[in-house]
């Protein structure tokens, strides 16, 4: 009696069941992935053979069959295969993730070439000069750049700006800044070059004037120049020299 009723059944449900499983369903799904270009992934469907592939959300859609393995592949991700259920179709989004491809690239090897330059190609007859952001914006403000008009009277103009910064005063202002520019860079190589102890066991400077003897120091023009040339020796020599003096006027 039991597999009767159960004949009766499988023959009730079996054309449903293969109906379910013959009907092509229109697939909507989206690929993840860590990449973030997710455009232009192949999509294959191996039993009907059509293919598609993904926009720039990733995001594809393909008719399908339960069972239908579809593949997916590209330049960008490892090959995937799978295999489409009842459970994937149901679906209103079928979302599955692919493992981006990592390429290994060969040891990259820099090379400098000091001696290839502009100066040795010839494109320029001497180096360049390399400004520091004060210097560019005096250079800019101060500088006059002419300009040529064929056909004119005056047969070229200058721009007003030089003259206008210089009545505003704003190219002394400028000039200043890359004073203080410059002197604070000096600072820095001071820091760089010498460590504090330097200073407060040979020179014997106060702790609390330390500071203060660094500001009287990079006034001096021979100073500059040695730290400039990145002389640590000639700038000990000059910084001896200028303790003493510094050290007589905190006396006084």
């Amino acid at each position: 009696m039991k597999l009767f009723k159960s004949i009766i059944l499988f023959l009730f449900f079996a054309p449903t069941f293969a109906q379910q499983t013959s009907t092509l369903t229109l697939l909507k799904g989206r690929i993840t992935s860590q990449m973030k270009e997710l455009n232009d992934v192949n999509v294959s469907n191996l039993r009907s053979e059509s293919t598609t592939a993904t926009d720039n959300n990733g995001s594809f859609s393909m008719f399908v069959k339960v069972g239908d393995t579809l593949r997916f592949s590209g330049i960008q991700i490892i090959t995937k295969k799978v295999v489409i259920d009842e459970n994937d179709i149901a679906k209103r989004l079928y979302v599955i993730n692919v493992e981006p491809k990592v390429i290994p690239l060969e040891e990259v090897e820099i090379k400098q070439y000091p001696n290839i330059n502009a100066v040795s190609l010839g494109i320029l007859q001497s180096p360049p000069k390399v400004f520091t952001p004060a210097e560019r914006k005096l250079n800019t403000a101060s500088n006059v750049y002419p300009s040529a008009y064929a056909g004119t009277m005056m047969g070229g103009s200058f721009g007003l700006d030089p003259l206008l910064n210089a009545i505003s005063g704003r190219t002394a202002m400028l000039k200043k800044e890359v004073v203080v520019e410059r002197k604070e860079f000096l600072l820095q190589k001071i820091e760089y070059m010498f460590k504090e102890e330097y200073f407060l066991q040979n020179l014997k400077i106060p702790k609390d004037y330390l500071r203060g003897f660094w500001y009287y120091a990079v006034e001096d023009p021979n100073l500059e120049k040695a730290l400039n040339a990145k002389n640590k020796m000639q700038a000990r020599f000059i910084f001896s020299d200028l303790a003493v003096k510094y050290l007589e006027i905190l006396k006084n």
